[in-house]
């Protein structure tokens, strides 16, 4: 009798546990999607809706035309356009050179390997903003300020993305490459057909961040770029406030239509992502 009691006393504990959990779990994912709603509902609104204090959480009739105005603002086509190209280049590039300095730190000896990695670690703990200007010396006597060249060369190599992918690669056994060296495989070849296909997580993982980073990317293209032609979605939409105030509605409109692209990204690689992430014990 009292071992029943203790079953059913135990079982209620669990189901009241997880149904806290759950309510604080749905909490959360309300705060956390609440600024994603307001800015829809924000983006369907008048400009006197958008303005009005308290806020009003619904527009009284959607104003799908803000979307229509908020386009043709600005030259939007050629800021998605330049929002692809970059961050599409800069996530190839480097995927290519993180997958080859990855494998040199994980596989590969050589002289002071790990004062080198230390170094590169260090770099970490720098605030970007702090080599804003020495950054911005070196892309002017470079002749390549206002061009693809100062948005994309400069984030071909990431630090970050170094380490992820080399915390992946020390798990795989040492025995796969000495069995592949006896059989006479290159370590480019056993890079490229063993060691990328088994770090797919991984690789989707630094890929998606650096697809983020770039498509996000503020500050850097502001400081150097100048002409229309070349800005960026998250710098156009800076047209959307001036001196005489900030269109509200249009400005929500246009970021709709900015975080499409990455949520569409993210929906079909969200698995690959979490593989990487899990794998790389990345906390």
């Amino acid at each position: 009798m009292e071992a029943t009691h203790t079953g059913r006393h135990y079982v209620v504990r669990q189901r009241t546990y997880r149904v806290a959990l759950y309510v604080l779990m749905f909490a959360g994912c309300a705060i956390m999607l609440l600024p994603f709603f307001w800015m829809l509902t924000t983006s369907l609104k008048t400009q006197t809706e958008a303005l009005r204090m308290p806020p009003q959480w619904f527009p009284s009739s959607p104003q799908w035309q803000n979307y229509a105005k908020a386009w043709s603002a600005a030259p939007f086509g050629r800021y998605f356009f330049n929002s692809f190209f970059m961050a599409i280049t800069t996530t190839i590039g480097e995927v290519i050179t993180t997958i080859l300095a990855a494998y040199a730190f994980a596989k590969m000896k050589f002289f002071g390997k790990n004062v080198l990695f230390a170094i590169l670690l260090g770099t970490l703990m720098i605030p970007g903003q702090m080599l804003l200007l020495p950054n911005y010396v070196t892309i002017a006597r470079f002749g390549w300020l206002d061009s693809y060249e100062a948005l994309i060369i400069p984030w071909l190599v990431s630090v970050f993305g170094i380490f992820l992918l080399r915390q992946f690669f020390r798990g795989v056994p040492d025995e796969l490459l000495d069995a592949a060296r006896i059989d006479g495989c290159s370590r480019l070849r056993f890079l490229f057909r063993i060691m990328v296909p088994l770090s797919k997580p991984a690789i989707f993982t630094v890929a998606l961040f650096k697809f983020l980073g770039s498509w996000n990317s503020f500050t850097w293209v502001l400081i150097m770029t100048n002409s229309p032609n070349m800005r960026t979605v998250p710098v156009g939409l800076q047209v959307f406030s001036g001196e005489i105030g900030t269109a509200y509605e249009q400005l929500m409109a246009a970021s709709v239509l900015a975080i499409i692209p990455i949520l569409v990204l993210f929906f079909f690689t969200q698995k690959q992502f979490i593989q990487g992430v899990a794998r790389t014990g990345i906390k």
